[in-house]
């Protein structure tokens, strides 16, 4: 069992897929989720005519994920709650990191799909989600779509929580299930927030222990820009 001020393993396998502009296989702990983004020129309605691009992105849990088969969601005709807020996070998260009017009228989609869960796979769909896009912006530079780099700073997250009244780093699905809090923190390599969710999931936690956890978040974060750059 990984110490609480620890990072899991953390591996990118960059270009794992052949077709997309960009792919990786993010390796976190027992957590391993495949990001892909692919480039279109259909953009939203909204942005028609704009020059102006978008990211988005879509995230699923796939059938032998978990312990229990998880069934699909086209078998129950609608996506469930869960994927639904996790991939509108991810594509919040990645807009962050691009300048849309540098991208023109292309939409980049990143494809989470969960191939293994033992918690935190929001947060390796996003880490992993950048990864991908850098490598499909470049593909984009490469082959002459676009002319500038359109990737204003990078973006990552972790997960950290209160467990047995110790605040912890990167929580597993042991931790998770457990914590007493559980918060969600995204951040800029520069070290700026993006979107913090977090929950007491018994009794309410004050200032004090928000800072340690924020501290923590940022000394794990740290780490995993060095790991994302250092996979390029």
């Amino acid at each position: 069992m990984k110490k609480t001020k620890e990072l899991r393993k953390i591996e990118f396998v960059r270009r794992f897929t052949k077709y997309a502009a960009g792919s990786v296989l993010v390796k976190w702990g027992n957590t391993w989720v495949l990001c892909t983004a692919s480039v279109s020129d259909k953009v939203p309605p909204f942005l028609k005519g704009t020059g102006k691009g978008w990211v988005t992105a879509e995230y699923a849990m796939l059938p032998g994920s978990t312990k229990e088969r998880k069934d699909r969601d086209i078998k129950k005709l609608k996506q469930d709650a869960r994927s639904t807020e996790i991939q509108r996070l991810v594509g919040r998260s990645l807009r962050a990191a691009v300048d849309m009017e540098k991208l023109g009228e292309l939409q980049i989609t990143i494809d989470c799909d969960v191939l293994q869960a033992d918690g935190g796979t929001r947060c390796a769909s996003i880490t992993g989600g950048m990864v991908a896009l850098e490598d499909a912006v470049q593909t984009l530079l490469k082959d002459g779509t676009i002319k500038e780099n359109p990737l204003r700073r990078r973006i990552a997250a972790v997960s950290v929580g209160i467990c047995g009244g110790t605040p912890t780093l990167d929580l597993d699905y042991a931790h998770d299930s457990t914590a007493d809090v559980d918060l969600n923190v995204v951040m800029t390599e520069d070290g700026r927030f993006v979107e913090i969710q977090g929950t007491a999931e018994h009794e309410p936690f004050g200032g004090e222990a928000l800072e340690a956890l924020l501290a923590l978040a940022r000394k794990g974060l740290k780490k995993i820009f060095a790991l994302q750059k250092k996979a390029r």
